[in-house]
């Protein structure tokens, strides 16, 4: 057999392959999403010879929403390889007639199926008095908060629980006319001092590419 049709078999070959393990590791599933829950957190003291600094921890305003990823029963791994979560924060800052929306996409990566998993979202202590005026964290700093959880890049429209709200109805963000404000980040979890606390009950994030 000549080398060139011998390459060429094998090249379609290794596409069959492909072809047939694509399925199985990019595969659309389900999303169940909880609401939201919120909660006021300061600063940790991670300790050492920390208690050497003199400092008074700030608060921090984080934002939770549990899930589960269900996968149909031809999906023979127990996790999918990506789950991203996409955050609307809507606020109003002080002195500003208009509400402003703050966004945030999380990706997951090895994420266990038929598995309660957390993904969170964080205002800084600076970024909560910017909007509020105050250090003090507390949920009236937010007007509004929604989001939704996709399988594998694959969103199924059929899939209405994968959704998640607070203060508004589901699909506030796509009708609101307020503006991006962008000068205010959310952070995800590895972005903040809490990266390496409670490391089991949330979802494994995506590291940045260097």
């Amino acid at each position: 057999m000549k080398k060139s049709k011998l390459k060429m078999l094998c090249s379609t070959a290794l596409v069959a392959a492909l072809s047939m393990a694509a399925p199985l590791y990019g595969q659309a599933g389900n999303a169940e999403a909880s609401d939201p829950k919120f909660d006021t957190l300061q600063s940790p003291v991670v300790g050492g010879n920390t208690e050497r600094k003199s400092w008074k921890p700030k608060d921090w305003l984080e934002a939770e929403v549990k899930f589960k990823v269900e996968m149909p029963k031809t999906y023979r791994q127990s996790f999918v390889d990506s789950v991203t979560v996409k955050w609307y924060v809507a606020v109003k800052p002080e002195g500003s007639r208009d509400v402003y929306i703050l966004e945030k996409e999380v990706e997951h990566v090895n994420v266990p199926v038929g598995e309660d998993v957390y993904s969170s979202v964080y205002l800084s202590p600076s970024a909560i008095k910017r909007i509020s005026g105050s250090d003090r964290a507390s949920k009236g700093v937010i007007e509004a908060i929604g989001g939704e959880v996709i399988v594998n890049g694959t969103t199924r429209e059929s899939n209405k629980k994968r959704y998640f709200a607070y203060g508004e109805k589901v699909g506030w963000w796509t009708k609101t006319k307020a503006s991006r404000l962008d000068r205010v980040p959310l952070l995800n979890k590895n972005e903040t001092p809490f990266k390496f606390l409670w490391w089991d009950r949330y979802a494994e994030i995506k590291p940045e590419r260097r």
